[in-house]
């Protein structure tokens, strides 16, 4: 049996409290701090789409971003939250 490195999340492990699923229909993107500088078009067209940048953190060269959707929202667009 290997053992996982210790800068690597655990597979269930959540980047933001728990509670905000409740509220929120959400998306969480990883990648390389690099990566992350070159996507400004994409996270502008996330925020056109309604997405609202909730956290962004960064761990061991990885950025780790969690982009959400109040369900209310979701319902007024007439969107169906999963």
């Amino acid at each position: 049996m290997s053992k996982r490195p210790r800068d690597v999340p655990e597979p269930d492990a959540r980047p933001y409290p728990v509670d905000w699923e409740q509220v929120a229909e959400l998306r969480v993107f990883r990648t390389t701090e690099e990566r992350w500088q070159r996507l400004i078009g994409w996270r502008t067209d996330m925020r056109r789409k309604g997405w609202k940048l909730l956290q962004v953190s960064a761990r061991a060269g990885e950025m780790v971003a969690v982009f959400g959707r109040t369900k209310d929202e979701l319902l007024a667009r007439h969107e169906v939250a999963s």
